[in-house]
């Protein structure tokens, strides 16, 4: 299958057939009965206690431009037990500067609104080049308690940068030999480096870790508030950088993959858990599948808690429907593995028709929550064994403005502006005048434009009687068509 462009197709069903026969309510009542209402396996809770304690088998996926802590806070009010960030490169962790701000969590709980509600979170990391990757997710699990200098040290040896700063001149192992002669010697030295702190750990799973290199510096308890999980985003489908892998083109190259994934599960403390985003394949081809099971099983062979899988290959990109029969035989092939899914999951009924076709173990929602935090209390009702329920008109105009506050505090009035504009193209299908709203929306460009439509659709007596959007059955009304051309759904 051959897709070009890069647009998102509308909000459809998956390919799963028999699916139509699941009745999502009564196997949500049901799960909730079996599980005292948590609807989680208990490996789960023991991986993320924070998770296990609140419960719930679905959590908010990363999404570039999208799944900033505004987004994920909003999502956790409606009842999100955890979040995944936007994939972070790992160049841009280690440069310093601003490039670290989105992984601070201890400056994002100090200085925006309900920051300290933002947890717990996986911190999802992309790149090309294990020992960039590997010293980026220490660095976010330690929240930057080394200088910045001695990170980049970790991955580049002395010097403390690559060869290039730039971003089109990553390189990673299997795209040819370096031909700088100090580049060589740096990662020579970074190697030996690590080499040393394996035999020193006389741990086998840990040999090759960067992780100790400069221990002594830095205090050996974690900070309080890091990271839960270090997520490693294999599935992306962002663009080659000239002819380097990054995200799912890893899957085209599993000497390489499983490379990234054996440098990340050594530099990260044993304690926090590490997992993985797939895709079911690159493309169609059976030499893809196979490729696909290489790194798959790698994965958990190198103690990778988790992995979460998109039923969609990598050349799909968001075009065209993802494939549950695919998640259903893999869960069924390796019943003692936890295995999250991820596809077309636009309503809470989705959510327990994927668990109950696929057998996944927990559901990742991804471009069905934008605009919709309330997918995730829809889903905690139907665990309940109660309908799930529309949002008031209040309750919408109260979210709207709690993600702008929030927003505002996080990226400045100018910029939430501009992204409560995308939003409220998306929250807009909830209005029970969704086309009206929506093209309002469209054509807000000022922060004064988007409080103007609050203030004219969003009041007490705009709370008519819309059609109902959900049923006992868990069905809600179709949203509208997008094609966002950036969207990157991780």
């Amino acid at each position: 299958m051959t897709v070009r462009g890069n647009n998102a197709t509308p909000p459809s069903p998956a390919i799963a057939p028999g699916a139509e026969q699941i009745d999502p309510a009564a196997f949500a009542a049901e799960l909730g009965r079996r599980t005292g209402g948590l609807g989680l396996d208990a490996r789960i809770g023991a991986l993320v206690p924070a998770w296990g304690a609140s419960g719930g088998p679905f959590f908010q996926a990363g999404l570039a431009g999208y799944s900033d802590a505004a987004m994920r806070i909003v999502a956790r009010r409606q009842g999100c037990p955890f979040c995944v960030t936007e994939a972070l490169l790992d160049r841009a962790l280690l440069a310093g500067g601003r490039g670290f701000d989105k992984a601070d969590l201890e400056s994002l709980r100090d200085n925006i609104p309900g920051g300290d509600e933002d947890h717990p979170t996986a911190g999802q990391i992309i790149g090309s080049d294990p020992d960039e990757m590997a010293a980026a997710a220490l660095k976010m699990i330690e929240q930057a308690a080394r200088a910045d200098r001695e990170y980049r040290e970790m991955a580049y040896g002395r010097g403390g940068f690559p060869r290039s700063t730039h971003v089109s001149d990553l390189e990673h192992p299997s795209c040819g030999e370096e031909r700088d002669e100090g580049t060589v010697g740096r990662r020579h030295e970074a190697a030996e480096a690590r080499r040393h702190v394996g035999q020193v750990n006389g741990a086998g799973a840990r040999s090759g870790s960067v992780t100790s290199c400069l221990r002594a510096s830095v205090p050996s308890s974690l900070p309080y508030r890091t990271f839960a999980v270090i997520d490693v985003n294999l599935a992306c489908p962002v663009k080659k950088i000239k002819s380097k892998a990054r995200g799912g083109h890893w899957l085209a190259e599993p000497h390489g993959a499983i490379e990234i994934l054996r440098a990340v599960r050594a530099a990260v403390p044993p304690e926090i858990p590490c997992t993985v985003k797939l895709r079911r394949a690159y493309d169609d081809t059976p030499e893809m599948a196979r490729n696909f099971e290489i790194i798959f099983n790698a994965a958990y062979e190198l103690g990778y808690a988790w992995t979460t899988v998109h039923a969609r290959t990598v050349e799909q990109k968001y075009i065209g429907p993802s494939r549950w029969p695919f998640l259903k035989d893999l869960t069924a092939r390796h019943p003692d593995k936890l295995i999250f899914g991820s596809g077309d999951i636009w309503t809470a009924a989705d959510i327990f028709r994927m668990l109950a076709y696929t057998g996944v173990h927990a559901v990742s929602v991804a471009r069905g929550c934008i605009g919709n935090p309330w997918i995730f209390r829809q889903a905690r009702q139907m665990l309940a064994g109660q309908p799930p329920l529309p949002p008031t008109i209040a309750e919408q105009r109260r979210v709207l403005e709690d993600h702008f506050t929030i927003s505002a505090s996080l990226n400045g009035e100018h910029l939430a502006g501009r992204m409560m504009r995308k939003f409220g193209i998306r929250f807009a299908a909830h209005h029970p005048r969704a086309e009206e709203v929506r093209q309002r929306m469209i054509a807000v460009a000022s922060i004064a434009d988007w409080r103007a439509v609050l203030d004219e659709f969003y009041t007490p007596d705009a709370d008519c009687d819309p059609e109902p959007r959900a049923s006992a059955s868990g069905s809600e009304a179709t949203l509208p068509s997008f094609a966002p051309s950036a969207l990157q759904a991780q």
